[in-house]
C-alpha cells in the first residue's frame, strides 16, 4: 500500500490489481436439535477475468505505464508472470519486483526523478 501512497503522493496513479478471482460462499451454518453448531457446503472460486500473471499495482507515471511486482520472502515469479513481464516490456513498458518499500524508493527516484 505505501508502493501505491507514495506514486499518488507524487502525481502518478496506482491501483491495486486483483487477479485472485471471486469466492462463492455456499456454506450453510445452523445449530441441531442437540444445539452443536454445524456448517454444511463448501467454498468455490470463480476464476478472475483479468489476465493471469498480471503485476500487482499498475501505475503510470510521466507517461510511462509501470507494473510492480510485490515478492515478499521466498516469493518467486510464476512462468505466466514472467510471460506477462515479457509482454509489458515488449510494449515499452516498465516492469519491476519490489522486497520491500525502501529498495521500490531507491529504485524509482532513480529511475524517474533524475
Amino acid at each position: 500500500m505505501c508502493i501505491i501512497s507514495y506514486i499518488r503522493h507524487i502525481g502518478g496513479h496506482a491501483e491495486r490489481v486483483n487477479s485472485i478471482g471471486q469466492m462463492i460462499d455456499n456454506r450453510k451454518h445452523f445449530t441441531d436439535t442437540l444445539g452443536f453448531h454445524r456448517t454444511v457446503g463448501a467454498v468455490t472460486w470463480i476464476r478472475s477475468s483479468g489476465q493471469r500473471g498480471t503485476a500487482d499495482i499498475s501505475a503510470r507515471y510521466n507517461g510511462v505505464s509501470i507494473k510492480i511486482e510485490v515478492k515478499i520472502g521466498r516469493d518467486r515469479q510464476s512462468p505466466t508472470q514472467a510471460s506477462c513481464q515479457r509482454q509489458i516490456e515488449a510494449a515499452g513498458g516498465v516492469y519491476y519486483f519490489a522486497k520491500d518499500f525502501e529498495s521500490f524508493y531507491q529504485w524509482f527516484n532513480e529511475k524517474f526523478m533524475t
